[in-house]
């Protein structure tokens, strides 16, 4: 397997999803805005997974924007991973962390998802501080707080000092069985 179908199949794996109808690729394409804020468009998309037959090679910047998506620094990055023995291999859904001191603003906002069907809007206040927007299916609630230093996709998030409604801070874990994905909104 060469190098861009190994980058094909590890996307297909962090979607769990093929790439088979243009729907795929209209919906990969909005993942890769949702998380990085840079905008493929699906005819490229359809062009890299052989869909759509002109017989070019991708561009490098697409390539990176590729090996981004799945948490790697670039293209050369991602190639170098790829190279080393399978076992060696870095797993590119834990790779992709947010560091929330280094890489948020105040006021940025992240969606946090987790099994079955949770969805969680935050707002990061400053420092390790975050407030809850909306949620679905979760026992978070909108104007809850808690505080939070590190999002790893495909892990349990760990939050400590969670208070809501005015009662005592608790810690309260996310994904605690198959961890969370996490996308800025």
């Amino acid at each position: 397997m060469n190098e861009i179908e190994k980058l094909r199949k590890d996307i297909e794996t962090v979607l769990a999803h093929p790439m088979l109808t243009p729907r795929d690729f209209n919906y990969l394409s909005k993942r890769i805005y949702a998380r990085l804020h840079i905008m493929i468009s699906a005819t490229t998309l359809k062009r890299i997974w052989g869909y759509l037959n002109d017989g070019g090679q991708p561009r490098s910047s697409t390539l990176n924007i590729l090996a981004k998506f799945l948490g790697y620094h670039d293209w050369d990055e991602y190639r170098q991973n790829a190279m080393l023995p399978e076992e060696q291999q870095s797993d590119p859904v834990m790779s992709r962390k947010l560091s929330v001191t280094e890489e948020l603003r105040k006021g940025d906002r992240v969606r946090l998802t987790w099994l079955p069907g949770r969805v969680c809007d935050i707002e990061y206040l400053g420092g390790l501080d975050f407030r809850v927007l909306a949620s679905e299916k979760t026992r978070l609630s909108p104007g809850d707080t808690f505080q939070c230093s590190l999002i790893v996709e495909g892990e349990p998030l760990y939050i400590d000092n969670l208070v809501q409604q005015g009662r005592p801070p608790i810690a309260y874990v996310c994904g605690k069985k198959n961890g969370v994905g996490f996308e800025f909104l």
